[in-house]
């Protein structure tokens, strides 16, 4: 049973969207993660429902009741409803024809059961009714509750209609997983022979499951799985988990929040902006990092230059790295010099410098500040010039 008070049962919008497909004499029910999520306790998902009713008649019962029906992926049976400004994806009972390992070509049908083996996980082939009753076709509840990761029947069989679900394994062993219990033998059997699929699939599709992945309170587990699967070498040539775990142990005593661009920093790789095709700021956000860690600034420095945050999560980085206890006394003047503003601008050194020398002297000038530990006072750098 759904836990009372689950915000999308309750949503009288998504209600309407379940009384209009109803009304017209067809089962709906809510799918995946949001079912998923309201079974584990945690935040909501994004709220899907699935029907026995074709495209064209909830695209009709939609009208009729005065919402809007946008027809979003209608060959594949997916119709948006919006209610009050929310968007409600509903999408028809499908089983898959033929696959290419990217996309799928389906056929309708009228039993929740072919729904439910189209989908990936058995902990995602759940759905529930209106009233809040889990509708469980392929048995997944008792994985879901035991946080087990198993892909739905034949591990292979579901790799093969979409390559994506090898990292989707990944991803959601670090989300939802029981770490104690390991990784399914028989998914990982089926992964290690068709890691080749990977090499289909799009640099942006990689990115989005890699920066989720990331994204996890404790990912380490997962990569490290990756690696010795050999999945994470396919999709990130050259990265080293070695200082993954170490990285986010010492977040947790910082504390510092995942930072994706962190953790891939530390994981390295040859060209990793371009393999996960990540945006150009994150881009430079993830060479910072790397610059920032591998180098030899110094923290209080860091804090004036880079702000108290990302000093102190460079700061973990390099504790890994080193692989040494970090100093968390070194990090006491980390605030102090985040705040510090320098006492001088350019207006205290004309007409004396001017141009380029003008610039010159206030770098030298505010690198002596920083080096004096921010004491320097505006009086003692302009003494003697």
């Amino acid at each position: 049973m759904i836990p009372a008070g689950t915000s999308w049962l309750t949503d009288p919008r998504a209600r309407a969207v379940c009384d209009t497909v109803r009304a017209g004499g067809f089962d709906i029910y809510f799918v995946g993660g949001c079912v998923r999520n309201a079974l584990l306790n945690l935040p909501d998902s994004d709220v899907d429902m699935s029907t026995n009713a074709r495209p064209e008649d909830v695209m009709r019962l939609s009208r009729d009741a005065g919402l809007k029906a946008i027809p979003t992926g209608i060959d594949h049976g997916t119709v948006t409803v919006v209610v009050r400004g929310e968007p409600f994806e509903v999408t028809t009972f499908r089983r898959d024809v033929a696959t290419d390992g990217r996309r799928a070509i389906v056929a309708f049908s009228d039993d929740i059961a072919d729904d439910a083996r189209r989908r990936d996980f058995t902990m995602n082939a759940l759905y529930a009714t209106l009233d809040g009753q889990v509708v469980d076709p392929l048995n997944g509840l008792p994985d879901l509750l035991a946080r087990r990761i198993r892909f739905i029947e034949d591990p292979a069989a579901r790799i093969r209609e979409d390559y994506l679900r090898i990292l989707r394994f990944f991803r959601f062993s670090a989300w939802y997983a029981d770490p104690q219990d390991g990784f399914d033998p028989d998914a990982l059997a089926g992964i290690a022979a068709n890691l080749a699929g990977l090499e289909t699939l799009s640099a942006e599709r990689v990115g989005q499951e890699m920066t989720k992945l990331l994204s996890a309170p404790d990912p380490a587990p997962a990569v490290a799985c990756m690696r010795q699967v050999g999945a994470l070498g396919q999709v990130l040539s050259g990265a080293d988990d070695r200082w993954l775990a170490p990285l986010v142990h010492l977040e947790g005593m910082l504390p510092l929040s995942p930072d994706w661009r962190a953790r891939l920093a530390i994981l390295g790789g040859d060209t990793p902006e371009a393999q996960l095709r990540i945006s150009k700021s994150d881009a430079r956000v993830v060479s910072d990092y790397r610059s920032l860690a591998f180098g030899a600034l110094p923290l209080a420095e860091m804090a004036y230059r880079k702000g108290a945050l990302v000093t102190r999560q460079v700061f973990a980085m390099r504790a890994a790295i080193s692989e040494t206890s970090s100093d968390l006394a070194a990090l006491e003047t980390v605030q102090t010099a985040s705040e510090a503003k320098f006492p001088l601008s350019a207006a205290d050194l004309i007409p004396a410098f001017q141009g380029r020398a003008l610039g010159e002297k206030l770098r030298e000038l505010e690198q002596r500040w920083i080096t004096s530990g921010f004491t320097l006072t505006a009086d003692d750098l302009l003494a003697g010039l």
